[in-house]
């Protein structure tokens, strides 16, 4: 029983220790340690709950009784305290929010509560011989008569080349559909089958079908927002600062691409890896032979193009930047680079909120984290709605 302990407080110690320092360079651990990190801070209160379990079962078993067991009691102890101290930074997250949005403004008529209707699957386009499809997150009562409601397309990360509309920002959407909004979450052509920019393009072919759509879903075609995590927070931010571009939009120019806000999170902002902050393997090894299908050295221009960091426009849509500052896969360095070139440039406010103690792909799940940060995007979306239907609207989620 003193070696089992010590076996559990030797797992959680590494555990804790990975989510503090996670390998950001070695080409074999960056992956697993990122996802341990993530699993580990988002769900401390997890960990902390089995390893207190077992550790009462060993303690009764015996497991005091040798040397072994006392550094492992030791062990937990010390790897508790860190994750009590990583729970702390979680709910500190809505201070954090605050704080970004503090000159923002209130809604101060309490939205409405609306059942929720999903609809799965429903075709958007035909491109490179697929059918491609989104789901659709509703109010599951129709808006009353003359009245429109906002729409939001939530578009999945996974590194351009894995993923799904059902893996990611369901609980932005839900939250959202049940205060009235109506929210689009969309699949695209996923590489190395695809090459960029089809990404880029199967997304603005989703923003044009809900437009076309809009009578449908009750939605105002005059404003939609856009919103992703990792890759699908740097596609939201390319079809924010690409607005009627038509080489993204080839067959369907004349579509009003626009968006009228931009929520990314933990997005990918540079694919030229300008300062150095990712690993060298993820351009030459990833971007190159699977994302971009060229070389940097041969097209710079195209990798250039491809970054939001290029793309930085004074005509861009307000923008709500979301970052963890312990981000392993898209680097906070980058994100500040993002915001800061931005609001040199941009003609709308752009708010940055920085999560102290965040990982990639924190809102994966319902944490206490994420659920701060939903409520915090719901007020950013809010306040952009109602400047949009004017000073004497009186809803927040109807006109």
């Amino acid at each position: 029983m003193s070696w089992a302990l010590l076996v559990v407080g030797a797992v959680s110690a590494a555990l804790v220790v990975n989510a503090f320092m996670p390998a950001r360079r070695n080409v074999v651990l960056f992956l697993p340690s990122f996802i341990a990190a993530s699993l580990t801070i988002e769900l401390a209160w997890l960990q902390l709950a089995v390893g207190l379990a077992l550790c009462v079962l060993l303690v009764l078993g015996g497991a005091l009784d040798g040397w072994a067991g006392w550094v492992g009691l030791v062990l937990l102890v010390i790897s508790w305290v860190a994750l009590l101290v990583t729970m702390v930074w979680s709910r500190s997250s809505a201070h954090a929010a605050e704080a970004a949005l503090a000159d923002l403004g209130l809604v101060e008529d309490p939205p409405p509560h609306h059942r929720v209707r999903r609809s799965r699957n429903v075709p958007f386009a035909r491109a490179g011989g697929r059918v491609l499809k989104l789901d659709v997150f509703a109010p599951a009562d129709p808006p009353p008569p003359g009245s429109r409601r906002p729409a939001i397309l939530q578009i999945h990360g996974g590194a351009w080349v894995v993923g799904d509309k059902r893996q990611q920002g369901v609980p932005l959407l839900k939250a959202l559909a049940r205060h009235g909004w109506v929210g689009f979450n969309a699949n695209y052509r996923l590489s190395p089958a695809a090459t960029w920019p089809d990404h880029l393009v199967d997304v603005k072919r989703a923003l044009a079908f809900i437009r076309e759509h809009a009578d449908e879903y009750g939605v105002d075609p005059r404003f939609v927002a856009v919103t992703g995590g990792s890759a699908g927070g740097h596609l939201a931010a390319m079809v924010a600062l690409t607005e009627g571009d038509p080489q993204y939009q080839p067959g369907f120019e004349e579509a009003d691409t626009s968006v009228q806000a931009c929520v990314p999170f933990y997005a990918v902002f540079d694919f030229t890896n300008r300062a150095g902050t990712m690993p060298s393997q993820f351009r030459d090894w990833f971007l190159q032979p699977l994302i971009m299908k060229a070389f940097f050295d041969d097209e710079p221009e195209r990798f250039r193009a491809a970054s939001p960091l290029d793309n930085v426009r004074p005509d861009a849509p307000p923008f709500f930047v979301i970052h963890g500052d312990r981000d392993t896969l898209a680097p906070v360095t980058d994100a500040r680079a993002f915001v800061e070139a931005m609001r040199a440039v941009s003609e709308e406010p752009v708010r940055y909120l920085e999560l102290h103690g965040a990982q990639h792909a924190f809102d994966v799940f319902s944490s206490i984290r994420a659920r701060r940060v939903v409520k915090a995007v719901e007020r950013f979306l809010a306040v952009q709605w109602r400047r949009h239907l004017g000073p004497q609207t009186l809803d927040p989620t109807e006109s």
